[in-house]
């Protein structure tokens, strides 16, 4: 009786590890899949951070250029020199002419 006693025990004892097991690799498929998941998160916020930092440098270059722009409208407002400001304006960025002036396009080319 004994032997079987111990047969009993042996089988008791080996499904017990056959549930430890099943519970063990469980638990680490879940451990694995959490890391797995952990990582793929760290990266796609690492190329979020670095699609940020891309932008926010070209805004920074773009709020340069409207400064060095505002310093230069300001310099041109202290100047009271406004008369050749308008001028120039008028001239370079509007394709306004003088009265008596009289200006050739080329538009053979396209």
């Amino acid at each position: 009786m004994s032997s079987s006693k111990r047969n009993s025990k042996k089988d008791k004892n080996q499904n017990n590890k056959n549930k430890g097991l099943f519970n063990s690799m469980l638990f680490k498929l879940l451990a694995a899949s959490v890391i797995i998941g952990c990582v793929v998160l760290f990266v796609t916020t690492e190329t979020d951070c670095m699609d940020k930092e891309a932008e926010l440098a070209a805004l920074q270059a773009q709020i340069d250029a409207y400064n060095m722009e505002n310093a230069e409208l300001q310099r041109t407002l202290d100047s009271d020199d406004l008369s050749a400001y308008m001028e120039r304006i008028a001239l370079e960025e509007r394709d306004y002419a003088y009265p008596d002036e009289r200006r050739f396009y080329d538009t053979s080319r396209d």
